[in-house]
């Protein structure tokens, strides 16, 4: 029975995958195990028991109760005590510890004289996640003692605790975040930080898949097996991994929507919709910067440094460098983060996603544009022997 062109190359291009274990690990097993480490990743939805130390110079009642204090947070979980900043200076270093409190010697008796009392923390800041939950952990947890000379000293003169909360406190803020209220992480970082690796996988095993034909000579093979055309090589060697990826992505959302239970306002089936797009859009990013310059090492090294940036996820896109901020829209995750978050704070419709979903159907487009250069490519055999 004699098949058509495209169906001759799925079919060639399902036996390269069935015959080697490498692409059922990099197609099936890391996507799933990337989609299980995102979804567990933030445990109950705070971060908790970060390791710091207490360097404790005083060994007074107050430094005792203070240690005490600092064990009682959450956020925190006092794993060592020091004799001297130096020592947990060099454990922070060494990521023993993400900080540490220090409490020098004659705290408790300037506390009580009234004397300038200082209690320092140092917390790790080159990971900016947990820097900042320390650090609010640490102003928060310690605002008790930085007013507690004052209430000494009120409650001396005779005035009473509700005169010295109203002095200290005029001002009584009451927090009531909207969309995510209960402040759990995996509600805004679970699901696109997941898409943000999602994407470099994707970008990685189009350009292997592709680049592998020049690589290892068999290109001429494949472009013979599409009967010369290379629209229908490039269209039945994708689409198995098209298939294959997009499954992975419902599922995707459907472990962070379904089984996490975060909260989504929009429609099931357009956020799929979009999710098959965006693949098909990293998909043809892969193709668009392999055929530039087919050579597989240079492009996976290309590829694998710049897949995983301004998603705008971790940072506003709107507070980047105006040059930083253009370039972010050259990836397909920054768009999908933005028609994701529409959907999931705010319920948006397809009127509200539409410019992101055309950006999204413009990279195939690029991509079959320089399809002619990569037959080129193919046919001068020049790229085979670059390593």
């Amino acid at each position: 029975m004699q098949h058509s062109p495209i169906t001759r190359v799925i079919q060639r291009e399902w036996q390269r995958m069935t015959s080697r274990r490498l692409y059922f690990g990099v197609c099936l097993v890391l996507p799933l195990f990337t989609l299980f480490f995102m979804a567990t990743i933030f445990g109950n939805g705070q971060m908790e028991n970060i390791p710091i130390g207490i360097v404790d110079r005083d060994n007074t009642a107050t430094s005792r109760d203070i240690t005490r204090r600092m064990s009682a947070v959450p956020t925190f979980r006092v794993t060592r005590h020091f004799f001297d900043e130096a020592e947990a200076r060099k454990a922070v270093q060494q990521k023993e510890i993400y900080g540490y409190l220090s409490i020098p010697p004659r705290f408790e008796q300037d506390m009580i004289s009234g004397q300038d009392a200082t209690l320092n923390y140092y917390y790790h800041y080159a990971l900016l996640s947990v820097g900042g939950e320390l650090m609010a952990a640490f102003e928060s947890s310690l605002a008790p003692v930085a007013l507690s000379p004052i209430v000494m000293k009120a409650v001396a003169l005779g005035v009473n605790e509700q005169q010295i909360e109203t002095f200290l406190l005029p001002v009584q803020a009451n927090n009531h975040p909207i969309y995510n209220p209960s402040l759990d992480y995996s509600v805004y970082l679970s699901q696109p930080f997941f898409f943000v690796l999602f994407q470099v996988l994707v970008l990685l095993i189009t350009v292997y898949a592709v680049g592998s034909e020049i690589k290892f000579g068999t290109a001429g093979q494949w472009l013979q097996a599409a009967g010369g055309d290379i629209t229908v090589a490039v269209t039945g060697k994708l689409l198995p991994y098209t298939l294959i990826f997009s499954l992975i992505g419902i599922l995707g959302n459907f472990v962070m929507f379904g089984i996490l239970h975060i909260p989504f306002q929009g429609s099931w089936l357009l956020l799929n919709v979009m999710t098959v797009l965006f693949i098909i859009a990293t998909q043809a990013l892969a193709l668009f910067i392999f055929s530039l310059f087919p050579a597989v090492a240079i492009i996976i090294s290309i590829v694998s440094m710049v897949g995983a940036t301004l998603s705008g996820v971790t940072f506003p896109v709107l507070n980047m460098y105006p040059l930083v901020r253009d370039a972010s829209y050259l990836f397909p995750v920054r768009h999908y983060t933005e028609i994701t978050q529409t959907m999931l704070y705010y319920g948006g419709g397809f009127i509200h996603l539409w410019p992101s979903a055309v950006i999204l159907c413009i990279f195939p487009l690029l991509a079959l544009a320089m399809l002619p250069h990569l037959r080129r490519a193919i046919i001068s055999r020049k790229y085979e022997n670059i390593r």
